[in-house]
């Protein structure tokens, strides 16, 4: 009796200091720590179990894949090619002539704003940094905007907007031997709409080459393009001076040979028969770009939401040795 009386104190004081091994042990368990990476910091998250950041490293946010696809990079690095090659092509001086309509500069420009906005939204995602992708978000939202803007003015001071295409188009025909790439999207729009000219074909007299004034030497003196004449199916080769002394010859006389109406009044009617078309193609225009800033919003309000989860978690870590 008394050897047994005396080993059950030290059974119970064994089973007493298992259990306390046990106990601590599993507090230290309970109190391990795992590491969450947020962009390039490394953050402790809260004891495991305890709130959502307890469960291991957070996922990434949704949309965050969607934001950096490299489509939109590779189209402007494509058009910023496009645009350097044709721009090399060209001689100086004609270059210089006419830089406001110039095809070449124009694709130059548009890809490298496209290329650095998606660069902003593609890097932002990635490193998850709010300050690109807030740049992003409103990059897009400037550029929907103004295109907004453009449409409703172009719509309501639609005399004006006329007015200004038809400065554009003059400028166009002044500077048409200037440009190669120029002359080429007249031809083109002339051929395509059956016009001649911006608001009948005697606009061709502003340029110096198809000047109908006495004093012009030139060869192409009161002519048109070929583009304005009026080409048959079966003709096989094209007569690039069938447009020759045009403009001296009466709308009747003319209409003969070449178109007589100018391409503003035929871009308007194509416009108007064109509606649904053109409400097509600026709906896909916007959509993309809507997506783009509802996806750039929710991106930054998950990361912030992180920031503070990562935050609260500090403040209110539980650690049982302290």
């Amino acid at each position: 009796m008394g050897r047994q009386s005396g080993e059950c104190p030290a059974n119970e004081s064994a089973g007493r200091g298992t259990g306390l091994g046990a106990g601590l042990s599993g507090a230290r368990r309970g109190a391990k720590r795992g590491p969450v990476w947020f962009g390039s910091a490394r953050l402790r998250s809260a004891p495991l179990g305890h709130g959502e950041a307890g469960r291991g490293p957070r996922r990434a946010p949704r949309g965050r894949f969607l934001l950096r696809e490299p489509g939109g990079q590779m189209i402007s690095m494509v058009m910023v090619a496009v645009g350097v090659y044709a721009r090399l092509l060209k001689h100086a001086e004609a270059a210089m002539a006419c830089l406001a309509v110039d095809p070449a500069i124009l694709l130059i420009v548009v890809g490298v704003l496209t290329f650095l906005i998606t660069f902003c939204g593609c890097v932002g995602s990635l490193r998850e940094n709010i300050c690109l992708l807030q740049m992003f978000s409103v990059c897009l939202t400037i550029i929907f905007l103004l295109q907004l803007a453009a449409g409703v003015l172009g719509f309501v001071f639609s005399d004006k907007a006329r007015g200004k295409v038809s400065e554009i188009i003059n400028g166009a025909i002044v500077h048409y031997r200037d440009d190669l790439d120029l002359q080429n999207l007249i031809d083109f729009g002339q051929k395509e709409f059956s016009c001649c000219g911006g608001v009948s074909y005697k606009d061709w007299s502003q340029n110096m080459y198809f000047n109908c004034t006495a004093a012009n030497p030139s060869r192409e003196r009161c002519s048109v393009p070929f583009s304005c004449c009026l080409h048959d199916t079966d003709q096989a080769v094209i007569n690039t001076m069938c447009g020759h002394g045009m403009q001296a010859r009466g709308y009747l006389e003319a209409s003969a040979f070449i178109h007589t109406n100018g391409c503003i009044d035929k871009l308007v009617n194509w416009t108007h028969s064109n509606l649904f078309l053109l409400g097509g193609i600026t709906l896909g225009l916007a959509l993309p770009q809507l997506v783009g800033i509802v996806l750039a919003r929710l991106l930054i309000n998950q990361i912030r939401d992180q920031i503070k989860l990562q935050l609260y978690n500090q403040q209110h870590r539980a650690d049982p040795w302290s």
